[in-house]
């Protein structure tokens, strides 16, 4: 996702917010022939799936008498990771000049999530009629591509010379930055920190989101201006001077750029006036700040593990009351967790091929305990194929094992950083592992968990927490470092905040997509924050 900084009111860049959207591109190749004397003038709509209805979104234009249409006009939609977006893509050939789809040929289409098309980057699949049957060799091609202008500029300034404002010491400089609005007024966009009783200021470098100071335009004209700081609020305005970006991106590190900073009121008065003084452009840069999206779109693979808890605690599966008993409508709240979560990760990796892992149960044949065993009780090959291999797994390891405990997590969770090691080695953004815990109870080795968790907050992987039943679950609450920064038993901090909890009780009576949104609502971050820690850039980004 894209993180963009805003502005906070009269002060420098601040809050976040999340500025996504994503433009698809649509081509077709060879689509029916619905036309007796010509082609096809086939034309593409996108319906998205609202409350079990399909809602259409927009049209491309015509493309007359063709069967391979590159459709110019392309679909803008609002990408939301922790939601299953479910479009359809639906071609038709246009008959007569009608609104109405009924009275255009039907040429075929295409469903999928906008979580598949934005893992893909670029995505060929067949067309099918109603029925279900192909639409001839018809097939569409879709493309994805962030909107968003995630580039920022970093800059270092000095002054030279400035006008002396303050009468028992010098001046306290500071510089503002504007830019013009759609309005023709000036709108400030950042101030730097003040520099104490000096003409000759060095304020600290800083950086900004492009589209903040320009509007991602670098030919925009921007206004400099400098003021002298005073306690009352009254800040005396030294002078000020216009430029662009493209023209303070000259400044490189052995290139400085001069400006002059002008007093209008003085220069009109002064025939004699040069300037107030010399602001001086040290080093400017502009940069990708990669966002979510772009390490998606660049082949990054989310990873995903389930961690299931097998504890006595959970009651006997064939008793109603036990959190594993799978009622009539084939759910539990185990059931309800994994596919909540593991619906809406399945679509960003290719093989969909996902461990399932319990932990606190007694294994056949020796009836030893284990907090790290496979459902699918293979320990070759602990692989589930899509959220139904889970859930298949699940239901058909629960006969065959004995409830037992203690809680601990520890163990699965270096089971996973073990593997999310290994990727720390890459030397772009390729895989970030996700383990999915969903435990009953109270955890017993809390010492070694924060002890392992503190260690995966180096490694690309985040744990996510799904608290079922009514038990107490202080204890997950400290894990999740939203409030204060989490350390090991060492007294080591996490190097990031990679845990998420969420007790499953608050969503019961709520709909089965708001448990998810809640799950994942900070991955996105966690995702792009290790990568930028680590320097590492998307597998495949396109060229500044």
């Amino acid at each position: 996702m894209a993180y963009t900084l805003s502005p906070a009111p009269g002060g420098p860049v601040g809050t976040t917010y999340c500025v996504t959207k994503v433009e698809l591109s649509v081509s077709g190749q060879n689509l029916l022939d619905r036309d007796v004397t010509s082609k096809s003038d086939p034309f593409c709509v996108l319906f998205l799936e609202v409350n079990e209805k399909w809602k259409e979104i927009s049209r491309t234009e015509t493309a007359i008498n063709n069967l391979n249409p590159v459709f110019g006009v392309k679909f803008v939609i609002d990408y939301h990771f922790e939601e299953i977006q479910k479009l359809k893509f639906a071609l038709f050939d246009q008959d007569k000049p009608s609104l109405q789809l009924y009275e255009h040929d039907f040429l075929g289409e295409f469903t999928c999530t906008l979580g598949v098309v934005v893992s893909s980057k670029k995505l060929t699949r067949p067309l099918v009629l109603g029925n279900g049957k192909p639409a001839g060799k018809g097939t569409i091609t879709i493309t994805a591509q962030e909107l968003s202008d995630n580039r920022v500029i970093s800059m270092s300034m000095a002054g030279r010379k400035l006008d002396k404002k303050d009468f028992f010491g010098k001046s306290d400089p500071y510089l503002e930055f504007h830019k013009q609005g759609d309005d023709g007024k000036w709108m400030l966009v950042h101030r730097t920190e003040v520099i104490k009783n000096t003409l000759d200021p060095v304020w600290k470098p800083f950086s900004m989101p492009l589209i903040s100071l320009c509007g991602g335009d670098v030919e925009k004209t921007i206004k400099i201006m400098c003021y002298d700081y005073d306690n009352d609020g009254g800040h005396d305005f030294i002078g000020e001077f216009t430029t662009t970006v493209s023209k303070m991106c000259e400044a490189q590190n052995t290139t400085e750029i001069e400006f002059e900073c002008i007093n209008p009121k003085k220069q009109k008065k002064k025939k004699s006036y040069k300037n107030s003084g010399i602001i001086i452009l040290k080093s400017c840069k502009i940069a990708r700040d990669y966002s979510f999206l772009d390490y998606i779109l660049g082949g990054c693979q989310l990873m995903f593990t389930v961690g299931i808890d097998f504890t006595a605690s959970n009651g006997n599966p064939r008793d109603p009351s036990s959190l594993h008993h799978i009622n009539p409508m084939g759910m539990n709240e185990y059931l309800a967790a994994i596919w909540a979560v593991g619906q809406i990760i399945q679509d960003y990796d290719t093989d969909k091929m996902f461990p399932a892992l319990g932990f606190g149960a007694q294994l056949p044949p020796d009836w030893k305990v284990s907090h790290e065993f496979a459902i699918n009780f293979d320990p070759t090959n602990p692989f589930c194929s899509g959220v139904e291999g889970i859930v298949q797994a699940y239901s058909a390891c629960l006969p065959h094992v004995r409830f037992y405990g203690p809680t601990n997590f520890s163990p699965i969770i270096n089971h996973v950083a073990r593997f999310a090691s290994q990727a720390v080695q890459q030397e772009v953004a390729a895989q970030y592992f996700i383990l999915l815990i969903i435990t009953d109870g109270v955890i017993s080795d809390m010492d070694e968990t924060r002890h392992a968790i503190v260690q995966a907050s180096k490694l690309p992987m985040s744990v996510i927490i799904v608290g079922v039943g009514n038990a107490d679950f202080a204890a997950m609450e400290f894990l999740d470092g939203d409030n204060q920064i989490l350390r090991s038993y060492t007294g080591e901090e996490a190097a990031r905040d990679i845990v998420q909890f969420v007790p499953f009780r608050e969503f019961r009576n709520a709909p089965k997509e708001t448990l998810a949104k809640s799950v994942l609502a900070e991955l996105p971050q966690q995702v792009s924050q290790y990568f930028k820690q680590k320097n590492l850039t998307p597998c495949s980004s396109d060229p500044e």
